[in-house]
Parts: structure tokens; sequence; C-alpha cells
């Protein structure tokens, strides 16, 4: 399949704005999700980095999701003719706290897209912002990097594995490009953003061991509203999209590492939190969330599946708190 990457082009610069109420419950519920003994949070309670995932949910009616549990493609969003979607990685920069039961906003901005070609077929690289403001104004940005993909099973993806290592039927060929991120990255509309964590291999000196399973993964899809089958459905999982089992969700993976951070270093209080997906992480093992200092105010983070590889990277960014939050 060829794109018409300038059609698609014409999204560049659009936005769109919606309103959400930081509402204590989701705070409570996925607390409970990933294992933590947190008090209930009261009103004005600072809301931890990276939780405003719980939040401006986008409520697709049912019988407007796609085969996959997608939501339709155009609207805002470019309708991307590629049928697989990942996310592969963001830069969350965290301004100011938000606090329970603030009123806030989210302006949402399509920064940039480009194509690639993969060992598996054609790729679209799209970065989108996001912007979460209080009356006082900016409070976080997250900027998204996603990448849409051919299914591997097609006949244009065959044809283009073919002059490298064809994927078996239980694990087709998955694409990270790491260059293609960076070529995004370097766009000169999307100065200020970081590149992708790099570190080289180094000793974890804390890690927590987690064995995710289908109840945990069903959970953070019902927090977030996220309907995507790859994450809960296993027969659709391994006999549609090829995968060897249900995959770990990317923004569930990155949550981790900051909630790792948070449970060794609660003094610190992340400025800037840069992840990249690595390689998928699947539900049928035990992983182990790492980290360790780099430098001055700054933590190496990653998470290792059970044959040892690396499936995220990130680095954080931090400061010390006056006050430590419970």
């Amino acid at each position: 399949m060829t794109v018409d990457i300038e059609y698609l082009k014409q999204w560049i610069g659009r936005s769109e704005t919606v309103q959400d109420v930081l509402y204590a419950k989701p705070l409570v519920l996925f607390s409970a999700t990933l294992d933590r003994q947190d008090p209930l949070p009261q009103e004005g309670d600072v809301i931890p980095p990276f939780w405003h995932g719980l939040y401006f949910l986008t409520a697709t009616r049912q019988a407007e999701l796609g085969a996959d549990g997608h939501p339709p493609r155009g609207g805002f969003l470019p309708p991307v003719p590629l049928p697989r979607r990942m996310f592969a990685g963001a830069q969350v920069d965290f301004v100011r706290s938000l606090h329970v039961g603030q009123s806030v906003e989210r302006r949402s901005t399509i920064l940039g897209m480009s194509r690639k070609q993969g060992r598996s077929g054609e790729m679209i690289f799209l970065q989108l912002q996001h912007e979460i403001s209080d009356a006082a104004g900016v409070c976080v940005v997250e900027t998204q990097d996603i990448v849409y993909r051919e299914d591997p099973g097609s006949a244009a993806a065959n044809a283009q594995a073919a002059s490298t290592t064809k994927p078996s039927a239980a694990a087709p060929q998955r694409d990270f490009p790491e260059a293609a991120l960076h070529s995004l990255r370097s766009d000169s509309k999307l100065r200020g953003v970081s590149p992708a964590p790099t570190f080289p291999a180094m000793e974890a000196l804390w890690s927590r061991t987690i064995v995710p399973d289908p109840v945990l993964l069903f959970r953070y899809s019902a927090l977030t509203f996220i309907g995507h089958r790859i994450h809960y459905d296993y027969p659709y999982t391994t006999e549609v999209e090829g995968y060897p089992g249900l995959v770990v969700h990317g923004p569930l993976q990155a949550t981790l590492l900051l909630d790792l951070l948070r449970r060794e270093q609660p003094q610190c209080v992340p400025q800037r939190f840069v992840f990249r997906a690595v390689n998928p992480l699947f539900c049928r093992g035990a992983f182990r969330v790492c980290g360790a200092p780099s430098g001055e105010g700054q933590y190496s983070l990653w998470i290792e599946d059970q044959p040892g590889n690396i499936t995220m990277q990130a680095t954080a960014q931090v400061t010390i708190a006056e006050k430590i939050s419970p």
C-alpha cells in the first residue's frame, strides 16, 4: 500500500480542546490496580505524575469501533489507511502539579508526520501533543509518538519482509524503528522536544518484579477506556494479530517506571519524563521494572522481560520536593 502522505499532512497543525474535572475516584481505582496502599485522595491533593491519562477519555459509541476495538479513523486524527497502530513513546513535561477536584482542559495538536519503510512494510509516524491547563496556565505537556503500520500478514508486508527475515506465524516481525523516530523528532518544527532516551547497559539499583495477568491489563484498559483488543482478547490477539500473547500497554509500562521512582525516591518530583518502546512486552511471564541514578537530578528507568530483553527505556529529570507527598 502506498500512503498519500501529502494528503495526510493537511492535518498537521489541527487542534481540539476538551474539558474534564479531576475527580478522586479514578485515582482510588488506579492505586488499587498498581497494588499501592495510598490514603484516600482528598480535594486539593496532588495527582501523581503521569496519572492524567485517567482523564479526558473519549466516549466512542460501541457501533463506531473497528474490528480491533479502536475508534474510527478521521476527524481530528488523520485517516491513516494502515491497519495497525502502536504507541511508540513520549516526552512529558510536568510544569505544575495537577490537583484533585480541579477543572482543567486539554488542548491536543498534531505537530508532525512522516513516512518510513520498515521490515514489515510502510509506516506512518505521527507526533501528537497534549497541553493540560488549569485556570492559571499550562500544567502538563505530553508529546506522543504514534506509529501506524501495515498488517504483517498482508501481501505488501510479506513482500517487503521476504528479502530479510520471514516472521513466524506465532510471532510476526515487529518494527520499533529508532532512526525513524529520531528523524521525526529532529524536524525543525519540533525543536524543544528531547530525543528518545539512550543509555548503556547498567545495573539496576532498584527493581520490582511484576507478574502480569489478563485482569491487570483489563483493569488498565477499563480505567483508560482503551478498547484495543490486543490487551484483553487472547484469541483475537494470537489468531488475528499474530502476537504470542496479550500485549502490555505502553503507557502502563511507562506508569510503572514512574511508580518505581515514586516508591524508591518519594522526595523526587519529576520535571521531564522521556520514554520509548523498544520491544513489545507480552503477558506470558514476569517482568522487571528497573531504575538507577544516571546523573545529578536524573534517573534511568527500564523494563526487562523474562528473557532479559529491554522493552521500554526512559529517563526522568527530577527536583527534590520540600514536602514529601504520600
